[in-house]
Order: structure tokens, then sequence, then C-alpha cells
């Protein structure tokens, strides 16, 4: 965690090994700032955890901590695959957040389309690595092509 927040000035190798009192502060300081990140996430029982120790939902939602805070860009693939139901709230309620605070441009590649539909503002549909629509969630929930390709029928006159 303390790395991803120290982004690419991480300090001086050789203070760090020496213990110079700069280090040290410095390390405490990103001790600080990584613990007070994963409170605000609700992933505080997790502090003193490896990280590769949590089950994946939790894993998931570590990993987008460990980027930075704020990161400038996540790009996630399938972050909602293989989740539990809660899960996928829990990595929801951490993504919506981020977003609705100014964090970063989010971009996903998923196919739980509970989960884009709540979370994205633009959606852009891809069939056979084809761009076959692009818009709002509610645009693309209504569009003729994106039916066809991922329900194999065109969509039905209201009556």
């Amino acid at each position: 965690m303390a790395v991803g927040l120290a982004g690419p000035r991480l300090g001086s190798l050789v203070a760090a090994l020496c213990g110079m009192p700069a280090a040290r502060r410095r390390e405490r300081e990103l001790a600080g700032a990584a613990r007070a990140l994963l409170a605000e996430l609700d992933l505080a029982s997790l502090i003193d955890t490896p990280a590769d120790s949590p089950a994946a939902g939790l894993r998931r939602r570590v990993e987008i901590a460990r980027a930075g805070h704020p990161p400038r860009l996540l790009l996630m693939d399938e972050p909602a695959a293989g989740l539990t139901p809660a899960e996928v709230a829990a990595l929801d309620a951490q993504l919506t957040r981020l977003r609705d605070a100014g964090g970063p441009a989010l971009v996903l590649v998923e196919h739980h389309m509970d989960f884009v539909m709540a979370l994205a503002d633009r959606i852009t549909v891809l069939d056979g690595g084809r761009v076959i629509a692009r818009g709002s969630p509610a645009a693309i929930q209504r569009d003729a092509a994106v039916i066809e390709a991922y329900l194999g029928a065109a969509p039905q006159a209201a009556s």
C-alpha cells in the first residue's frame, strides 16, 4: 500500500538502508496514510495481512487501493469475475466512491452487466472485436445491435 501512495518518489534506497531519520519519518508517514486509506475503504481489518491472503473479493479491492490514492486511471479486466454478489456490491461501492470523489477515470472490460450498468457513465460494446454501440447505460440497454448480439434476437415492439 505504501509503495502505491509514495508514487514515483519512493526516496533514497541508501537513506532507507542506513535508517536515516528522514527515511524513517517518510516510512511512518506512508504507513499512516496506508492505514487511513484502508480504513476509508472499509478494509482496516486487513492492515497486517499479506496482500495475497484475503479472499478474491477483498483482494480485488486491495489491488485497487494499492494503485495509490487517488490514481489517475484504473484499467480493470473483469474485476467482478468470480465474485459473490456481496463481493460485487462491495467492489461497486468502492469504485463508486472513487468516481464520485472526482477520482480516477475507470476503464472496465466486464461482462457482469448489472455491475457495469450501475457504475458506468458511458459504455462501448464490442462484438467480435468490432464496436457495435456506444452510449449511456440506458441507450445501450435499448440498442437493437446489442440486444441481437448478446441475446440473439431483435427487440420486440411494445404492444
